[in-house]
């Protein structure tokens, strides 16, 4: 059951489940079909945080929710999954005390690293089926995004880049030098024809091989 202190809650979900009922547009809609506007309304909700704009972060962070609460009525009315809003809500609150055992349960966290040891410790246990460092990175992410996500796992792993000690590492002293540069690169590669995320994104399939050739050898995982 839905905690009855959320009546807004309850109201979204009622008023989401009358629409599938009765709106032809949205009963065409599958899990699938909705990713795109998951990405878009993803995008503005991370617009409207820069942007610092209180008004706008709530109107986004709406649109969000009623996406998770679009893909829960569908998945609802679907025999082969059969899970909703409550079950997924559920499914949140136990990960969440899962992997804070040092608010919910006898671990002690005083430092952020702490912290960080203590979830990622949680993390692990749960997926101890995982057989490499890179293991449920979603591919689909934008380039620089899963760039920095492969890189830090690979880091925390113990793993090198393979081709790292043959590149000269830049140095910048703000993130504003840095966007700089990356402009002009993008700048350059389109000038050339080239496509700069489709060729990170090939950097980083062969950066990817190379850490899991590295897990395969060490029996690093």
């Amino acid at each position: 059951m839905t905690d009855p202190a959320l009546p807004n809650m309850d109201a979204l979900a009622a008023s989401m489940r009358t629409v599938l009922d009765n709106c032809v547009w949205s009963q065409t809609m599958t899990h699938a079909s909705l990713v795109t506007y998951l990405i878009e309304e993803s995008y503005e909700l991370i617009d409207a945080v820069e942007a610092d704009d209180r008004d706008v972060m709530l109107e986004e962070l709406g649109d969000v929710l009623l996406q998770v609460v679009f893909h829960a009525e569908i998945a609802r009315r679907t025999p082969a999954e059969r899970f909703s809003l409550d079950d997924i809500a559920r499914a949140a609150n136990e990960k969440m005390i899962r992997r804070h055992p040092h608010v919910f349960g006898d671990e002690t966290a005083l430092t952020v690293d702490e912290v960080w040891r203590v979830w990622s410790a949680a993390k692990a246990a749960e997926k101890s089926t995982r057989t490499s460092a890179l293991d449920g990175i979603p591919q689909s992410m934008p380039a620089l995004a899963l760039a920095e996500k492969v890189l830090t796992r690979a880091e925390r792993a113990g793993l090198a880049d393979p081709e790292g000690a043959h590149r000269a590492e830049p140095q910048f002293s703000t993130e504003a030098e840095l966007g700089r540069l990356l402009l002009d690169i993008s700048a350059a590669a389109r000038s050339q024809g080239l496509d700069a995320e489709r060729a990170l994104r090939s950097a980083l399939r062969e950066l990817q091989d190379g850490i899991r050739e590295q897990e395969a050898g060490s029996g690093v995982a």
